[in-house]
């Protein structure tokens, strides 16, 4: 009988859980910086313009799969 090394599961990291998103196709989005306050000086188009999710390309996109385990 051979004798075979216990592997471990491999965990997801949760902060990059909750900072990214993963659609149906496999892009990966984010969120857009400078919305969390302040929000009183910039103009009401920069505020629509922040609202939306924007996608993250090349070898990040990799490394945050990576890190998700996909």
């Amino acid at each position: 009988m051979v004798k075979t090394k216990n592997k471990t599961k491999q965990k997801t990291r949760k902060i990059v859980m909750k900072r990214f998103k993963i659609t149906g196709t496999g892009k990966v989005l984010r969120r857009s910086p400078y919305m969390r306050h302040l929000r009183r000086k910039k103009s009401r188009k920069l505020v629509r313009r922040y609202r939306h999710y924007v996608e993250v390309t090349g070898r990040l996109a990799t490394k945050i799969k990576s890190m998700l385990h996909m």
